[in-house]
């Protein structure tokens, strides 16, 4: 049984969660427990008083951990909260990458996209859950936070313009940069507006068919502006 400090088995005095003889596949599956225990007792203290008012000294506290070891799994405070959203870091060079052949690379993109609204993706904004939106107003109105998202965004633009060269090397280097920066800032445009419409009190059912025609007007839009990647 965990002692004081311990958490999900965690011990106190080895912040790896290394257990002598403990297989990998375990060591790792402790691991992810504790890491997501940690997170979501930090945002559940962030979602309450704000995550500028919450130390922390605090965070390890509640979880029952040193700061040492808290630091082990999260090296900032904004991690905790951002890397729920670590999964989607890259997305469109990915899909860029992974398109069918003769698939132009914004219409690869679209795809991804609209089939993001059609499964709700919160990444999408088009999720009405409560802790979803309250895990989005939590990071737009924190600026610690959409410092940290602007520099995601920024290396995203980076990905994706590389992954675009690839698809499109006759159109150049500065030709992908321009478009890469076009291409995430409507991902971004979009997904914003589709939460502050929920968040306002827009029903989901009646913002689907208004968040897919916004996508495929958008997508439209940078086919005309972007032909080298249409």
């Amino acid at each position: 049984m965990p002692g004081p400090g311990e958490p999900t088995g965690l011990r106190a005095d080895d912040p790896s969660g290394r257990r002598a003889g403990e297989p990998t596949g375990l060591r790792a599956l402790r691991r992810r427990r504790i890491h997501d225990a940690l997170s979501a007792a930090a945002i559940t203290l962030f979602l309450e008083r704000g995550f500028d008012d919450v130390s922390v000294a605090e965070i390890a506290a509640a979880a029952e951990v040193s700061k040492p070891t808290l630091f082990a799994y999260f090296p900032t405070k904004e991690d905790l909260v951002l890397h729920r959203i670590l999964d989607h870091r890259g997305e469109a060079a990915r899909v860029v990458r992974a398109r069918a052949p003769g698939v132009a690379p914004l219409t690869a993109v679209a795809a991804h996209l609209l089939a993001g609204l059609d499964r709700r993706e919160p990444v999408s904004g088009l999720n009405d859950h409560p802790e979803v939106l309250a895990f989005h107003a939590l990071v737009f109105e924190t600026p610690s936070l959409l410092g940290r998202v602007a520099q995601y965004a920024g290396q995203d633009e980076h990905d994706l313009a590389d992954a675009l060269s690839e698809a499109a090397p006759q159109a150049g280097d500065l030709a992908a940069r321009l478009a890469a920066a076009q291409i995430i800032a409507v991902q971004r445009v979009l997904a914003r507006e589709n939460w502050a419409r929920l968040r306002a009190g827009e029903d989901v059912a009646t913002r689907h068919p208004t968040a897919v025609t916004a996508t495929r007007r958008a997508f439209d839009a940078l086919r005309r502006a972007l032909p080298d990647y249409a």
